[in-house]
């Protein structure tokens, strides 16, 4: 695998960094030996998420921390120096820092080796799936140091693996092994460690000629209306529906339908 990187980006020797496989955009946190998610990395992901998100050669983003770490977690040592009201302040910039991945307009896959802890495991959960290495760990363990998930774990946990579920893992801080996380509905798929990435680029790969405008069209019906309840999310279907009807890309993807004879037979799968 070839990465080119963004020379203005890697001149910075930043915490987080995009780098370019063709296609797929991959935010690689590279804070070893943990990939800790201190202040300077979590700003430095907002610049790499927005940046993924805006750049138009980016059609998928892997999330990635390198061979040996997703991430494990926040910085302790920072966050126990905090006062109250320090940390009423910087919660909104923790959260938007997560939101900046979470909103990327294209599909995006986690690929996690080794731990994924805390704000590791909730950066995992910012993306649309993920690929698991099968020695990692996974899970939620700030309840063990007085505190709760601050950076979406609370909400996009019980939303992926459902309520019950997600309130066993932050209530007891347990971290789960790649198995475990697979049966719940935690990951999507378990990998050996070494296969990680490439399995999370080849997941990737699958968008890089989609029709983009559709897959944010997706992206954004499914995420919104789990943030609210059927009627309302079914307005918000209909209207990102509809709104693909004044677009280039539905045009060609009509147009290409009608014209090809055994068009119909692919679009049912056979």
């Amino acid at each position: 695998m070839v990465l080119t990187t963004d020379s203005a980006v890697r001149a910075d020797r930043t915490p987080v960094r995009l780098d370019l496989d063709g296609a797929v955009g991959i935010l690689r946190l590279d804070r070893p030996p943990l990939n800790v998610l201190d202040r300077a990395t979590q700003a430095a992901l907002r610049r790499a998420a927005e940046q993924a998100a805006a750049d138009s050669r980016v059609r998928a983003v892997v999330v990635y921390g390198g061979p040996k770490a997703f991430s494990a977690g926040a910085d302790i040592k920072e966050m126990a120096a905090m006062s109250h009201a320090e940390m009423v302040a910087h919660a909104a910039v923790l959260q938007a820092a997560f939101d900046a991945v979470a909103v990327i307009p294209k599909p995006v896959v986690a690929a996690i080796t080794g731990p994924a802890l805390g704000g590791g495991c909730e950066l995992a959960l910012t993306a649309d799936a993920r690929i698991c290495g099968a020695e990692s760990r996974i899970g939620l363990p700030e309840i063990l140091l007085g505190v709760i998930p601050g950076a979406g774990g609370t909400q996009r946990l019980p939303r992926l693996i459902g309520p019950a579920r997600a309130k066993e893992l932050i209530f007891t801080g347990r971290a789960l092994s790649a198995v475990e996380a697979l049966e719940i509905g935690l990951v999507d798929q378990v990998q050996p460690t070494d296969q990680v990435l490439d399995s999370a680029v080849r997941w990737a790969r699958r968008f890089e000629n989609g029709p983009a405008l559709a897959l944010h069209a997706a992206k954004t019906a499914v995420d919104r209306g789990l943030a609210t309840d059927l009627a309302a999310g079914l307005a918000v279907e209909r209207s990102v529906f509809a709104g693909l009807f004044g677009t280039e890309d539905r045009l060609t993807g009509m147009r290409g339908f009608i014209d090809d004879g055994p068009g119909a037979a692919r679009f049912a799968g056979r």
